[in-house]
């Protein structure tokens, strides 16, 4: 890729959660139908491509980050890894310095976590910009609403959904798009990740219809809440187009003023795609979210270029993005200390 290419293009995005919520694997998948690799890794045999140091093949867990670069439509997206562990939590804020956006995974059954409530404070302070995948939408236990009540609860997040789970547990077969008011169908059975396998669009089942009409209805009064043109135009009783409601998402998504939650099955490889194919990374044409640049604050225990004092510079993100951006053959280690340093570690799941 050219290091010549157009910064409003670029964007870094990061995967944070609680340990064991299925955030490697979303990761793997996203690198997978992005065309970025070309056969899907696993956590269990070593072979995911973020885990690249023996150490952690062999433990499961991060010691240091790891960053690799993915196309995505006309953009290059820049991946960073954040730990899932307590331990570093001092990591995942170097990485939240470089962020334009960040995905939070949430695991279906446990819902938000301890370390969830950790790294959501963090992208607080660093004024990131963030939506929620709920991960692990196949497993006993799992419930969209349980997950979607605690992100209000114990986040004191906005979260609007704009999927719907098809079926839960063993039943999970694919989401409802509350914006394209579709369902996306995927192939039966586990996937096996050698070859990448868009859901068929179909329309949404009668048993879903209510559902589908109280969340979409829920979606669309949110999304009119956070613009002023749109609201006029609700309360006025016209129909709102679902691109002006993308457009108005990803306006309030950037101004964090809602969470977009969208849900799936990693390990099924559900609810990563878009319907042609390409890697779910976040919400519509904007899916890949970019704040406005923001004066951050220094790294825990240290100031930009490792002495105390000094302020922390304005082009940070941008030093980031031409150092993640100059290798995007392999996953790699971001270097600790300096403009853009990223340091964090990750145990898959």
């Amino acid at each position: 890729m050219d290091d010549d290419f157009p910064i409003d293009k670029i964007r870094n995005i990061g995967f944070i959660a609680h340990i064991d919520a299925g955030k490697t694997t979303v990761t793997e998948r996203v690198l997978f139908v992005s065309g970025r690799i070309h056969r899907v890794g696993g956590v269990d045999e070593g072979t995911t491509t973020m885990d690249w140091m023996p150490q952690e093949r062999e433990r499961g867990i991060t010691i240091t980050s790891a960053a690799t670069t993915v196309p995505w439509q006309d953009c290059r997206v820049n991946v960073i890894d954040t730990p899932g562990h307590v331990d570093f939590t001092a990591e995942v804020e170097r990485s939240l310095r470089v962020l334009d956006g960040g995905i939070v995974v949430l695991d279906a059954v446990a819902g938000v976590q301890s370390q969830s409530e950790t790294v959501w404070r963090q992208a607080d302070t660093y004024k990131v910009p963030r939506i929620c995948f709920v991960n692990k939408m196949d497993r006993v236990g799992a419930s969209f609403p349980r997950t979607i009540e605690s992100i209000r609860r114990r986040l004191k997040g906005n979260p609007v959904p704009v999927q719907l789970p098809l079926g839960e547990e063993a039943a999970f077969l694919g989401v409802i798009d509350l914006l394209g008011s579709q369902a996306l169908v995927y192939p039966s059975g586990r996937d096996t990740g050698s070859e990448v396998v868009p859901p068929v669009s179909q329309p949404i089942p009668a048993e879903y219809q209510k559902s589908f009409q109280e969340y979409r209805q829920a979606m669309i009064e949110k999304n009119v809440e956070t613009d002023e043109k749109l609201l006029i135009r609700y309360l006025e009783g016209e129909e709102i187009s679902e691109q002006d409601l993308r457009q108005a998402l990803r306006r309030a998504t950037i101004q964090r003023k809602v969470v977009p939650v969208l849900c799936g099955s990693a390990i099924q490889g559900k609810g990563i795609h878009r319907p042609d194919g390409k890697a779910g990374l976040a919400v519509g044409p904007g899916r890949s979210v970019r704040s406005s640049r923001r004066r951050l604050p220094p790294a825990p225990g240290r100031h930009a270029g490792g002495r105390p004092g000094r302020p922390v510079p304005g082009n940070l993100r941008s030093g980031a993005r031409s150092r993640i951006g100059r290798n995007h053959d392999h996953a790699h280690a971001v270097p600790r200390g300096g403009p853009g340093a990223v340091g964090a570690g990750r145990r898959g799941s």
